[in-house]
């Protein structure tokens, strides 16, 4: 986006005003004394007064010229110049301004193209730098900061550029600061709004993402089988080395298994000898009709 400098408007509502006055004084006085000389006289003196006045605004500068040789700046406030033999520079605006910088289809560090929208926060430090060394200060950085835009696209990879938006607009700024303090101006912050890929890319990372979620949840499964599997080995460890703590073990997967009514466990019965739980599970049988 190209951006101009406002030109200087050599008239205002002080000179108008001026003007007006000594043109009404001319003629009244023309009409009282009715000689023609006084209304020519208030009437050059008003032309005078319309060019040589002039005002700034509290954040506006402007550079004096005498013909041709730099004087200095002028502003804010209301000053005189001599026409003809003086002149101004464009009005330089010392407020901070923002810049809209895109940068379409430049491919990434990875070879991605990609769309990129920035804001820059810029303003003008130095008044006489920026009009003496730059010859359009506002168009110099709008194209600095498209290439530097561009150049730094090129040196990131495309997960970078999106999980990283801060530290992308800390070098941008950075990059055209040193380039612009030069001509008395500073880029305050550049912010990356946007960074927009093809649709059929957006698909593909879209599946990506999908099976590299799938292969963590089959890695995390797998993780959980691998530690399950190792406390039966520590568990299988114990209870051959404590036959009773197998026993009781066993008793107690019974008793959770029977304890709620009309339940049904079927026992093989080489378990049932293997753990030595015939006798128990006899007893039980035998003190239950007692009962």
């Amino acid at each position: 986006m190209k951006t101009l400098e406002v030109p200087f408007a050599s008239n205002n509502r002080v000179a108008a005003t001026a003007f007006v006055i000594c043109v009404a004084a001319g003629s009244l006085a023309t009409a009282i004394t009715r000689l023609p000389g006084y209304a020519i006289a208030g009437g050059l003196i008003g032309v005078y007064l319309l060019f040589a006045i002039k005002v700034m605004q509290p954040w506006e500068r402007v550079a004096l010229l005498r013909l041709g040789k730099y004087i200095g700046l002028r502003g804010p406030g209301l000053f005189f110049i001599v026409p003809v033999i003086e002149a101004l520079s464009p009005i330089v605006d010392q407020r901070v301004r923002v810049h809209h910088v895109t940068a379409e289809s430049t491919l990434t560090r990875d070879t991605v193209p990609v769309n990129v929208d920035a804001i820059v926060f810029w303003m003008v430090w130095n008044a006489e730098k920026s009009i003496l060394e730059v010859e359009s200060f506002m168009e110099a950085i709008n194209l600095s900061a498209q290439t530097a835009l561009r150049e730094s696209i090129g040196r990131h990879e495309l997960a970078q550029m999106i999980t990283e938006r801060e530290l992308l607009g800390h070098e941008l700024q950075r990059i055209l600061d040193e380039k612009t303090n030069p001509w008395g101006i500073t880029v305050q912050s550049v912010e990356i709004r946007d960074v927009r890929i093809p649709t059929s890319l957006e698909d593909a990372m879209s599946r990506q993402a999908q099976a590299e979620r799938e292969r963590q949840a089959r890695i995390i499964l797998g993780q959980a089988e691998t530690e399950i599997s190792e406390k039966f080995v520590s568990a299988a460890a114990a209870y051959a080395e404590n036959p009773v703590a197998l026993h009781l073990r066993a008793m107690n997967m019974l008793y959770e298994a029977i304890k709620e009514r009309g339940s049904m466990v079927i026992v093989p019965s080489s378990a049932v000898e293997t753990m030595g739980l015939g006798g128990s599970l006899a007893t039980a049988a035998l003190a239950k009709p007692q009962a």
